[in-house]
């Protein structure tokens, strides 16, 4: 039990040192009983019957040499795929004592790897970074975190402290898989920005049509450019002029995949008869389209959810049941692939 601090006023902290348990903890148990169990909340109330502890709203969150920060690095706050999961986040944290700090690395290695330094010489609470794939320098500073650390949005056998997400590859290898059941036998595949996660889709992808030998590498497009439905739009009619034999498309993001369908809306193409078309994460757009749009759906905010559960088994010393959590990906079928196999 660590030592109360000073002598008046009893702190959340001195619940804590009293319970056995995190300041995360105490607050949930104060916030919402019904998130710990009965043998905690009892050793909490005790706590604070016997330290007559009254809540104070500008209390520190943690009573230690530790910040209150958890710092949360995404490659982008623009893009869609990260506001469910940021938000799963603040729902979690709300009210309690820690507070998100949010990075922008848009997609730089570097800058990233200089958000790491930066939010670790804050002595954070937690870090929640998204992606497996860290520099070097990067990977260090993290393993050297004294820290609970959760790198999100995929599952790696090898995380640097705990991970929560899905496989890339396999949401990639679903997506093809799914368009050959249907029937589609000139499959193409179209992807911006390429970000590692994006290849892993693509490599899936391909793998699904190697296995039936139906990969063609001319019906692969790939830019470097920010993914958006213009570009979408721009790239299947590219493709189109190549090889007007395609017939069905996988996009790596929803984005692509909804400017697909207003390009071939465009050129009067009929989807799916003409052309299928397959996107990834399902945002809510696939569904209103028309034709609806067939994707992988991925659990974004159930991601932000686990990797906050994490850190407080973590910081309860009780540590998560897995250092990794595999989510899962469902494939979400609907108009643009639902021509007769």
């Amino acid at each position: 039990m660590r030592k109360r601090r000073g002598a008046g006023r009893p702190t959340i902290a001195d619940v804590a040192d009293r319970a056995g348990v995190s300041t995360i903890t105490v607050s949930r148990a104060l916030r919402d009983p019904a998130k710990v169990s009965e043998a905690l909340r009892e050793r909490i109330d005790a706590a604070v019957r016997k330290l007559d502890y009254v809540p104070h709203s500008h209390a520190s969150a943690l009573a230690s040499s530790r910040s209150n920060i958890v710092g949360v690095i995404v490659p982008s706050l623009t893009n869609n795929v990260f506001a469910d999961t940021l938000r799963a986040i603040y729902d979690e944290l709300e009210q309690g004592p820690l507070q998100v700090q949010l990075g922008n690395s848009r997609y730089v290695a570097a800058e990233e790897e200089r958000l790491i330094r930066i939010f670790l010489s804050q002595r954070p609470a937690a870090l929640i970074v998204a992606g497996g794939d860290q520099t070097k320098a990067a990977r260090a500073l993290l393993e050297k975190a004294d820290c609970p650390v959760v790198q999100i949005m995929e599952v790696d056998p090898d995380p640097i402290d705990m991970m929560v997400g899905f496989s890339h590859f396999e949401g990639g290898r679903a997506a093809g898989l799914h368009l050959l059941q249907r029937g589609y036998r000139r499959i193409g595949f179209i992807g911006a920005r390429m970000d590692p996660r994006s290849r892993r889709r693509m490599e899936g992808f391909a793998e699904a049509l190697r296995s039936s030998g139906r990969y063609d590498s001319e019906l692969f497009m790939t830019t470097t450019r920010s993914s958006s439905t213009s570009l979408g739009a721009e790239l299947i009619g590219a493709l189109r002029e190549k090889r007007p034999d395609i017939e069905a498309v996988f996009c790596n993001n929803d984005d692509m995949a909804l400017g697909v369908l207003f390009g071939c809306q465009h050129a009067r193409l009929r989807v799916p008869e003409d052309l299928g078309i397959i996107g990834f994460n399902d945002l809510e757009m696939m569904a209103a389209a028309c034709p609806s749009l067939t994707s992988i759906r991925t659990n974004r905010y159930g991601i932000g959810k686990t990797a906050v559960d994490m850190i407080s088994a973590r910081l309860d010393g009780e540590g998560p049941e897995s250092c990794v959590v595999d989510l899962g990906f469902q494939l979400q079928e609907r108009q643009s692939t639902a021509r007769r196999a």
